[in-house]
């Protein structure tokens, strides 16, 4: 059975959390960025209520069983710099989905790498998940090669997959598979 509680997780220069109401000033201050509102559910409000909304719906998610919703903050300070989450729509056939995003003014940091072999490494060692797989356009070149950097594989391209804003977008699909992440090990 998956576990009913948020893990907190560390790897390199981050730590995986449940949000906190102090982190609204994070989810403001990407509102404005081009994508992230778009593909997630970030309001693009920006304001501080809506932000604070956003963080209710991140913490209630484990309660309503879709999946574990992490802030993703800098091991150092202890502030959040994005989000990662694991999604568990299909456990039942051993799969679990993952998306992140960074604020603009946290890339380049090692930041996505970390998240993502923290949670990859947790989700791969519950029973219930054999598969982890993420959804990325393909010119968002920093985020597969994360991906890759992680483990992951390019499985091909999902054509019109996902409705960015108003056009839906080709997607390139990436998994990490039980087997082939005790491998590398």
């Amino acid at each position: 059975m998956l576990p009913n509680e948020m893990p907190c997780l560390q790897y390199g220069p981050v730590v995986l959390r449940a949000f906190e109401s102090s982190d609204a000033a994070l989810v403001q201050s990407v509102a404005t960025d081009d994508l992230i509102p778009l593909i997630t559910t970030v309001p693009a409000s920006g304001t501080h209520e809506d932000a604070l909304a956003f963080i209710a719906r991140q913490r209630h998610r484990l309660v309503a069983g879709t999946g574990y919703s992490f802030a993703i903050a800098d091991a150092s300070s202890g502030d959040a710099v994005g989000q990662i989450g694991l999604w568990t729509r299909d456990i039942a056939q051993g799969r679990a989905t993952t998306g992140y995003w960074v604020a603009p003014a946290h890339r380049r940091r090692g930041y996505v790498t970390a998240a993502l072999q923290a949670l990859t490494a947790w989700a791969l060692q519950l029973d219930e998940v054999e598969r982890v797989q993420l959804y990325v356009e393909p010119w968002n070149r920093r985020s597969w090669q994360a991906a890759e950097r992680c483990g992951f594989q390019r499985e091909g391209l999902l054509r019109s997959w996902q409705r960015v804003g108003e056009v839906r977008k080709d997607m390139y699909v990436y998994s990490l598979v039980k087997d082939s992440a005790l491998e590398a090990r």
